[in-house]
């Protein structure tokens, strides 16, 4: 069964998130290589990348905040790629509200957008990507899910019968390419410009 549906992760998939966890730490008063270590730890240990506040000892913040500038290179042309040759496209991931917001006022060209934090629930939660699935009205085996952690994409995505699509890249990315969960995922890449081809060869 061939996929016609993609759905895509934000932070580290479609948005590099450099500039924002630097203006998070120039928020928090921290040395941006501390802040940016422990981030690394915890993505080494696969842990919620929250923590990084609680460790850290500085009042609990939301995720950074987006702008324009901080898509990766390849996101935008990859979409319009994938919607010229007819596919139907979503983003959802683990992000707050205001993340919703900046995705639908960057004129993304897609049919859905979603968050945990309007959903109620967050990755790898199976209940995730069911609402995926039920927000696509497709077969799961119609459904790729693109993102760059093992443990919060590509696993949950297989196991909820969807083409599981791993981008090497980011933190997580670079880290959990190491693991051998990783033989999960059905395509795996290091540039979203490949994606379309490789989807097209599933």
């Amino acid at each position: 069964m061939a996929v016609r549906t993609v759905f895509f992760d934000v932070g580290e998939t479609l948005v590099d998130e450099t500039r924002a966890w630097g203006a998070a730490a120039d928020a928090a008063g921290i040395p941006r290589l501390t802040f940016f270590g422990v981030l690394g730890g915890l993505a080494a240990r696969g842990e919620q990348h929250r923590r990084v506040y609680e460790i850290l000892g500085v009042p609990p913040g939301s995720s950074p905040d987006y702008v324009s500038d901080d898509f990766y290179p390849d996101a935008f042309p990859c979409l319009v790629e994938l919607r010229r040759r007819g596919f139907r496209l979503g983003i959802a991931g683990n992000q707050p509200g205001a993340a919703e917001s900046f995705l639908r006022e960057a004129g993304l060209d897609v049919d859905w957008i979603g968050s945990s934090a309007s959903w109620g629930v967050e990755k790898p939660s199976p209940e995730f990507f069911a609402r995926i699935l039920s927000t696509a009205g497709c077969d799961a085996a119609e459904l790729a899910y693109v993102g760059d952690r093992v443990d919060n994409d590509v696993v949950p995505a297989a196991d909820a019968g969807f083409v599981a699509v791993f981008l090497r890249r980011g933190p997580w990315g670079f880290l959990q390419a190491e693991w051998p969960e990783v033989s999960r995922a059905h395509v795996s890449l290091d540039s979203l410009v490949d994606l379309p081809q490789a989807l097209a060869d599933v």
